[in-house]
């Protein structure tokens, strides 16, 4: 049974950068803009988000690590906003799905619904990267939405100086995107 488009969606963005004047965080504020009606995007900065130590796990959950989890679990679906470094996903973003995946029996990525968009000044637009998370997703149990991808290349090109996004197209196949991740997010929705 299809849910009605009036049901609300609730999304939390994850942006793999921590660089203020990332082209990843710029992609992560123009989906917060574009999001269809009844789907709110929040954004979690992963700044304080520390590194994984299963020791410093075993004293309890950095405040970070405890906000993120909670505004994961909160959340109706996740959706990963990562740039690729070195033809890989980034350590920030590895990291904070690291944390996510813990504990193992309750994790709150367990079934969650998940979506990935990158953007690159580099010609394959995070496509490296993004395999990597889609891997990963196999062991969280999350269910990755296939298509569309959204692989933003040249970003360089497509946002201004302000990190606002100028390229049309792009902005067009966004609204696309966050329509198919809508319509993703309400077919694992219990009830």
């Amino acid at each position: 049974m299809s849910q009605p488009t009036s049901t609300p969606v609730r999304v939390v963005g994850l942006a793999g950068s921590l660089r203020q004047g990332s082209y990843n965080r710029a992609l992560l504020r123009a989906v917060q803009a574009l999001a269809p009606a009844g789907m709110t995007i929040e954004a979690f900065d992963l700044l304080e988000v520390p590194l994984y130590n299963g020791d410093v796990e075993a004293g309890g959950d950095p405040e970070g690590v405890a906000a993120m989890k909670a505004a994961i679990r909160a959340a109706d679906s996740v959706l990963f906003v990562t740039p690729e470094y070195n033809h890989g996903v980034p350590g920030v973003m590895k990291n904070a799905l690291d944390w996510a995946s813990r504990p193992p029996r309750d994790a709150p990525l367990g079934g969650k619904p998940v979506g990935i968009i990158g953007a690159s000044p580099g010609m394959t637009g995070s496509a490296r990267g993004q395999s990597q998370l889609r891997q990963a997703f196999e062991f969280t149990n999350s269910f990755c939405m296939p298509q569309p991808e959204v692989l933003v290349a040249r970003a360089h090109e497509k946002f201004d100086a302000e990190g606002r996004l100028t390229d049309e197209g792009t902005a067009k196949f966004l609204g696309a995107y966050l329509e198919a991740f809508r319509a993703w997010t309400l077919r694992f929705r219990a009830g």
